[in-house]
């Protein structure tokens, strides 16, 4: 009984190690692709210095700008946890995506503290109850911007920046950020639409619209 344990233990280390192989091998594979996409990004605009490894599921790079541009620039790929099964089930069960998330300096401190989450479609059911879904009643609506804010009072000042942050309805951006403090300015966005050479492309426009909405206020 011993012995059989013994195998058996054997049996699931070689497995687990095969496993954890494989899939980093298979990430770094992403990853070496993602970084051609991210060149091809900034082609002519910017260029990666360097790239490390943090662990089996996320790239870190650091880019370089021309002056008056980004400062202290680095993009962080977030891979699924493929070689940790538990961690890659549960990532598979949230409908976690790969992502790729911008960080930099703009050069000066922002006057706001700012988060912008996308957020796609709410809705809500009239309460009639159907035995078949197809049969449901259903108000669908597309909310405007909506702003939720500790000040006591709004500044008008603010509306530039605002209007400029709408670009992100039209982008495939996840999740934009200002703040005093470094890094100053960050976005997020869904790994795979870099594929696309146009999206590509158009990512870092936009990144650059974006910043530009920050900059005509500062402390």
């Amino acid at each position: 009984m011993g012995r059989l344990l013994i195998i058996d233990a054997i049996v699931a280390v070689v497995v687990l190690g095969g496993w954890y192989f494989f899939f980093a091998a298979y990430n770094r594979r992403r990853g070496a692709e993602a970084l051609r996409w991210v060149k091809s990004a900034c082609a002519g605009k910017g260029r990666i210095v360097d790239f490390r490894w943090l662990n089996s599921s996320r790239l870190y790079a650091r880019l370089q700008f021309p002056a008056r541009s980004f400062e202290n620039a680095r993009g962080t790929m977030k891979f699924r946890p493929r070689p940790l099964p538990v961690n890659w089930i549960l990532s598979r069960v949230h409908k976690q995506k790969e992502t790729l998330t911008f960080e930099a300096d703009l050069g000066g401190s922002p006057s706001v503290r700012l988060d912008v989450i996308r957020h796609r479609w709410c809705a809500h059911s009239r309460g009639v109850m159907a035995r078949k879904k197809d049969q449901r009643q259903w108000d669908i609506y597309e909310p405007g911007p909506i702003v939720l804010t500790t000040r006591t009072h709004w500044q008008e000042d603010l509306a530039p920046e605002l209007n400029t942050l709408m670009t992100v309805r039209q982008q495939d951006v996840l999740q934009v950020r200002f703040r005093p403090e470094s890094p100053q300015f960050s976005a997020t966005i869904a790994l795979d639409a870099l594929d696309d050479p146009r999206t590509a492309a158009g990512f870092l426009t936009t990144l650059r619209e974006l910043a530009a909405g920050a900059s005509a206020h500062r402390q």
